[in-house]
């Protein structure tokens, strides 16, 4: 009786122990000690262009200096029966199940493609507008405006931004305790009962807790890991906010041009139209021919159609505005935009301040710097894994049962460690790689600093060419051309030449005003882009 009673206890116990086991696995804490294999890098996983969505995968890309896994006990993991306490195996898991190495590497994080810069089209005819420049309504969205929206309402940057809270958490998990081991068991239990003719036994019923012991540190070094690639992952999403602020200067400068480029093509078809209308009065008064009046018609009807395409080109550079900065399409046309293509802006610091200054300033810069920190943090959490957690026992009972042989069954308790001998280095792959992945770094971020030296200089190179073409078709060109233009057309209009050398210098006029006015929008975006290659704001 009081055996199956015994057993019905050791059912019970096993049943709860069971049911503990596994519903810690299910429960959003602590996980399980024993045979932890879930990698997890710290904001690691597949590029912005091939992550899946809801897989977890990073959409800024490679953290620079990472590749741990924050969950790994490190080599060895718990006894291989699952069981730490006294009757248990001493045989460690990675006796027959050497530790794997995180081959779960992300790709590189890629910025969007480059939004084309607006050019004037080459079809239409345009005439530099007189009076007041018009920089748009005095209620326009600014630069400074449409920036400011960028960085609130972008969708693209919105979701990389939960990188961030993704990395805190990453901190929570590295930081976790592990969990205790509740282990009973019955050991020796008969078939039926012992008996003089048939002994054995004594039936034995153990309850024990383990708990392992992170005598390397484990935990800390892996909070110290994740906390400094978060710290990385911040500097990456600060650097995709500055490609796309350069996304957004681009698509910025595209509204302005095309808005100019109206301007230029109205200006065109107004001078043609009174032009149209003196040859039509010469034609009635028998001072040209019908042939004179059908070539400025010609030229008057190709700019009014240049006209209709410079007007959509402007629609549709307000509806790739309106898209980056997250305004619906049905309110693009209705986008007014505050700003010149002009450079009114004193000319930048000179070349080695500027250097210094993208060295100090740029995020991805500075996340290559952060992540040669995380690859040293990451050579100690490998150094750390490569001792096993001791597992401590502590049995407070266990009951020998004597009832078959009619004496009293005592109880005891026992107290044990399991630790493995560290004869061999099990994690020496590991840390090697570590230790290799802190130089690769460091000669990353090397050539990274070359690349924005050269950055910088052909930014710098492109501004200053761009404004020596701007100024010499400004002085030049352009009033060389409008002379030619206006005396020609006074011949005409006196008879001394046909209509025929008046539209030729009209041609020309056209062409440079074209050059003028793509130039001009060359420069401006040369100035954003020294912006963004800077990270920092010297051009408005």
């Amino acid at each position: 009786m009081f055996s199956h009673m015994r057993n019905r206890a050791l059912v019970v116990a096993l049943a709860l122990g069971i049911e503990f086991w596994l519903g810690a696995g299910r429960a959003r804490a602590q996980g399980p000690t024993i045979d932890s294999t879930l990698p997890s890098t710290p904001g690691g996983g597949a590029s912005s262009l091939g992550a899946a969505p809801g897989t977890g995968a990073s959409v800024l890309g490679t953290t620079p200096g990472g590749g741990a896994s924050l969950l790994n006990n490190g080599p060895g993991g718990g006894p291989i029966s699952g069981r730490p306490g006294a009757t248990g195996t001493r045989v460690l898991q990675s006796a027959v199940n050497p530790p794997t190495v995180d081959n779960n590497t992300p790709q590189a994080y890629s910025a969007p493609a480059e939004a084309p810069t607006y050019t004037a089209p080459s079809y239409g005819a345009y005439a530099i507008p007189t009076g007041p420049e018009d920089d748009g309504p005095a209620d326009g969205l600014t630069l400074d405006q449409a920036i400011d929206r960028l960085v609130k309402e972008n969708l693209d940057l919105r979701g990389k931004s939960y990188e961030i809270p993704q990395a805190e958490a990453d901190i929570l998990n590295a930081g976790l305790r592990a969990n205790p081991v509740f282990y009973a068991d019955g050991q020796l239990i008969p078939y039926g009962r012992y008996t003089k003719d048939r002994p054995g036994g004594q039936t034995q019923y153990d309850v024990n807790v383990s708990y392992p012991l992170d005598v390397s540190r484990k935990r800390a070094a892996r909070s110290l890991y994740a906390t400094r690639a978060k710290r990385v992952i911040e500097a990456q999403y600060q650097d995709a906010v500055r490609t796309q602020i350069d996304q957004l200067y681009t698509l910025y400068l595209n509204v302005l041009s095309a808005r100019q480029t109206v301007r230029y093509s109205e200006s065109a078809v107004k001078g043609l139209t009174d032009l149209y209308t003196v040859t039509l009065d010469l034609f009635k008064k028998e001072q040209n021919t019908r042939a004179d009046v059908l070539r400025v018609k010609g030229q008057l009807e190709e700019a009014e159609v240049g006209l209709i395409d410079s007007r959509e080109g402007l629609k549709k550079a307000k509806r790739d505005l309106a898209a980056i900065l997250n305004i619906p399409a049905d309110q693009s046309d209705s986008i007014e935009v505050r700003g010149t293509i002009k450079d009114l802006a004193p000319a930048p610091p000179p070349e080695p301040e500027l250097i210094q200054m993208a060295l100090a300033l740029r995020p991805d810069v500075v996340s290559f710097r952060l992540g040669i920190k995380t690859a040293e943090a990451n050579v100690r959490l490998q150094l750390a894994n490569r001792f096993t957690d001791l597992y401590v026992l502590y049995q407070p009972y266990t009951l020998q049962d004597n009832t078959p042989f009619g004496l009293k069954s005592p109880t005891s308790w026992a107290l044990g460690i399991t630790a493995p001998l560290p004869v061999y280095n099990r994690n020496q792959g590991a840390i090697a790689r570590a230790k290799l992945n802190v130089t690769q770094s460091r000669v990353e971020l090397a050539n990274l600093e070359r690349q924005v030296v050269n950055d910088v200089q052909q930014a710098l190179h492109e501004y200053e060419v761009t404004a020596k073409m701007v100024k010499r078709i400004n002085k030049e060109l352009l009033p060389a051309a409008a002379e030619v233009r206006d005396t020609t057309k006074r011949l005409y209009l006196g008879g001394e030449v046909n209509v025929v050398a008046f539209l030729n210098a009209q041609r020309d006029y056209v062409d440079i005003v074209k050059r003028y006015l793509d130039t001009v929008v060359r420069h401006r975006r040369s100035m954003l882009a020294l912006n963004t290659v800077l990270a920092q704001r010297v051009f408005p």
